[in-house]
């Protein structure tokens, strides 16, 4: 029996956002396609297979051997798990070459992919299992223990790869498989969003959303070759991930280089030893690898790309000054799949986020949806290629989509000339005492302070102003942490800017909470 779960789920049409850019010819894809083709199987099938395609754990595999490792693990979803296409397949693993041998695979069979991230626990995996009805999950041995506490009925089949008897299967499969003819409207992956309690929203894209982001965001700001190396640190069961470290490299028949457990010495050992040209991070991250950049040699870099928070001026301007090069900010969203504002070499400009990428138009809108006039802070909303599509959520649909444009839930403003300016995430707009404050400000202003590391800034209730500004700061030399301390940086403060945006409350911690993708967990601190 056909699985429809996914496709009997999708928004109606009515609640679909609008699509354009559409019939550009990078975008204008086939009724018959399945990604994989182009993303794999086509360098092989035209030559190019001897190419170096993932660095994983100091082994190479070229694209002939990621090809043939996952046809073998596409027969054995097919022949002995019973995958049927539409079927929605869970993963589970660190950045490694499998993890993206088996991504493959689940298309290949006509499956839906639902990448998870490493650290997430059996109650949050279950969770994803019952809304999305998995059937099947496939983990990397090392991280089976949580596996092994997930009880849900919807699953059929649960397989470690790197356990000896699985790997032993896939070793004896044919290394040829024929790709399910899918469709460009058929679903190729489901994306949770952040928050996997309760009931969490999964959206879905399409094969062609796919191949169309990688015509889009690297297109326009990164221009990649055949010779680019890329590397970075966010998970692919993150899209951010997903298409810097997989997609992006691929389809232009680059390589990359998979990092299972990143930290910042990593990471720039891994930019040395590889000669990476490009390389995909958070803005915590990319702090961090200012201050160490100059213990390596990381003259092959050309491109920096920083997303999944917005990007402090002052970590920008470090950056720049220590290394020459100039990082390329951008804001996307699991919704849309990858970024859609963004900027490269000809029209960066320091601490705005940038322009809308060929594919996307955007605009800054009030509460009612009218376009507000510029330097006005509002709402951004996005159409262009790829669009929201939640699963099972009309309520949530009704949010994100109005009028046909995707509400991001971020409050931007745009200048004259074109250029967003991010202002504060929806939620973290602080008004006190009848101000607006936004959270990003304050904290721009806080990391210009020789002292401050790092540093997050929410609103706390308060009777008498409605809310008070809190920074949580960590310091370069946690000693220094005291109140007249935190006196003195109020001073100082005021000073620099407005005074009625300085944090009345300063708590000094030894480090913030954050996720796996580097995104500062703000309802901790709340």
């Amino acid at each position: 029996m056909k699985d429809t779960f996914a496709k009997d789920h999708l928004p109606k049409n009515d609640l679909q956002p609008k699509y354009s850019f559409l019939d550009l010819p990078q975008f204008n894809q086939p009724e018959n396609l399945n990604c994989v083709e182009q993303l794999l199987d086509m360098h092989c099938k035209q030559g190019n297979g001897n190419r170096p395609c993932i660095y994983s754990n100091d082994i190479l595999w070229t694209y002939d051997d990621l090809l043939a490792k996952a046809n073998q693990i596409a027969h054995v979803l097919v022949d002995d798990l019973h995958v049927k296409p539409d079927s929605r397949v869970l993963l589970r693993s660190c950045n490694n070459a499998l993890m993206v041998a088996c991504w493959f695979a689940v298309l290949k069979v006509g499956g839906i992919v639902v990448a998870t991230m490493p650290l997430l626990r059996a109650k949050e995996l279950e969770t994803m299992i019952e809304c999305a009805e998995i059937a099947h999950v496939i983990s990397d041995y090392s991280l089976a223990e949580e596996v092994h506490l997930i009880a849900s009925a919807f699953v059929k089949s649960t397989s470690f790869f790197g356990e000896a008897l699985f790997d032993a299967l896939i070793a004896s499969k044919p290394t040829t498989f024929q790709n399910h003819p899918t469709k460009a409207n058929d679903i190729a992956l489901i994306g949770f969003t952040s928050g996997t309690t309760g009931n969490p929203k999964m959206t879905a894209h399409y094969h062609k959303d796919i191949l169309n982001i990688c015509e889009a965001f690297p297109a326009f700001s990164l221009q990649p070759t055949p010779k680019d190396v890329f590397t970075g640190t966010p998970p692919i069961g993150f899209t951010f991930g997903l298409g810097g470290l997989v997609l992006f490299p691929m389809y232009y028949g680059a390589s990359t280089v998979l990092i299972e457990k990143p930290n910042p010495d990593i990471l720039l050992q891994t930019i040395e030893k590889y000669e990476v040209t490009v390389c995909f991070t958070a803005p915590t991250a990319w702090r961090i690898l200012t201050e160490k950049s100059k213990d390596y040699n990381i003259s092959s870099l050309r491109k920096c790309v920083s997303a999944g928070e917005t990007l402090p001026l002052k970590i920008w301007e470090d950056w720049y000054a220590t290394t020459g090069l100039k990082i390329i900010d951008g804001i996307g969203a699991t919704e849309m799949l990858h970024i859609f504002i963004s900027s490269n070499a000809e029209n960066i400009r320091p601490g705005a986020t940038g322009v809308a990428v060929t594919g996307y138009e955007a605009k800054v809108v009030d509460n009612k949806g009218n376009e507000v006039d510029r330097n006005t802070p509002g709402r951004l909303a996005v159409r262009g290629i790829t669009g929201c599509k939640y699963l099972n959520r009309p309520e949530k649909q009704r949010e994100y989509v109005e009028n046909g444009w995707n509400i991001t839930g971020d409050v931007f403003k745009q200048d004259e000339d074109g250029f967003f300016w991010f202002v504060a995430r929806g939620d973290d707009m602080i008004i006190s005492s009848g101000y607006n404050i936004a959270a990003i400000e304050v904290e721009s202003v806080l990391l210009q302070h020789n002292d401050i590391a790092e540093c997050a800034v929410v609103g706390i209730p308060d009777a008498e102003r409605g809310m008070l500004v809190c920074a949580h700061i960590v310091l370069k030399n946690h000693e220094k942490a005291s109140k007249e301390f935190a006196t003195e940086l109020q001073n100082w403060f005021k000073e620099k800017a407005a005074p009625y945006k300085y944090p009345r409350m300063i708590n000094f911690m030894e480090r913030l909470p954050k996720t796996e993708t580097g995104k500062i967990q703000r309802f901790k601190l709340k």
